[in-house]
């Protein structure tokens, strides 16, 4: 079996003080590793024993018992969502990024109010996305574990809503997290490099790899 927690991009206290070494500690080595360790274990004796995780999150969702995607599609985001931000990240977007915000939200700060809006009002847990969709971005959201993986649609970055990501800093200011990871934590260099590898098909998506 070769799945494994993997490693942050960056220290436990890279993304202070917008996420805490407290928060990314307890989201990481705890809920991230959790589902890693459900995922193995419903994985083990089965066909998908020695999987990628994108194919086991592929291969289980269409399964009656949701369990094994919940765990594998979790770890999946979790994940995706760690080179999602980077240290002295944030701010406006660039590159190819940049000109596609620009095409389909009419500019960085529409983007910014959408992504904001549609985080703070996605009603419980879940995720918010940044999502190539046709030749243009959408921002969508997720409940629960679902995730775009399973769509038509290419992710490009996304940002955790769960309580777990952000209360231990922001209790009950989820627009306040969102807005700070939008300032200070994203990471564009990994939008784009998504994008670029889109663009030239679907098997090359970096996040995918």
């Amino acid at each position: 079996m070769t799945l494994t927690l993997p490693p942050l991009p960056y220290g436990l206290d890279a993304l202070e003080p917008h996420i805490s070494r407290l928060t990314l500690s307890l989201h990481h080595g705890r809920h991230h590793a959790a589902y890693v360790e459900k995922t193995r274990q419903l994985v083990r004796g089965t066909p998908l024993e020695n999987a990628g995780l994108e194919k086991i999150v592929q291969s289980s969702v269409t399964r009656p018992d949701r369990r094994l995607f919940n765990a594998a599609a979790q770890a999946w985001n979790h994940d995706f969502y760690w080179h999602s931000m980077r240290a002295k990240g944030g701010g406006e977007a660039n590159g190819a990024a940049a000109s596609l915000i620009q095409k389909s939200f009419g500019g960085h700060q529409t983007f910014c109010q959408e992504f904001i809006k549609s985080g703070s009002e996605q009603f419980g847990s879940g995720w918010a996305w940044l999502v190539l969709d046709g030749d243009g971005l959408r921002i969508t959201t997720t409940g629960n574990a679902d995730t775009p993986l399973v769509s038509s649609q290419i992710p490009l970055l996304t940002i955790d809503v769960w309580e777990h990501a952000y209360y231990p800093d922001y209790q009950n200011r989820r627009v306040d997290y969102i807005a700070a990871y939008l300032t200070h934590l994203v990471n564009w260099d990994f939008a784009n490099a998504n994008l670029d590898a889109a663009l030239r098909g679907p098997s090359a998506v970096a996040a995918r790899k």
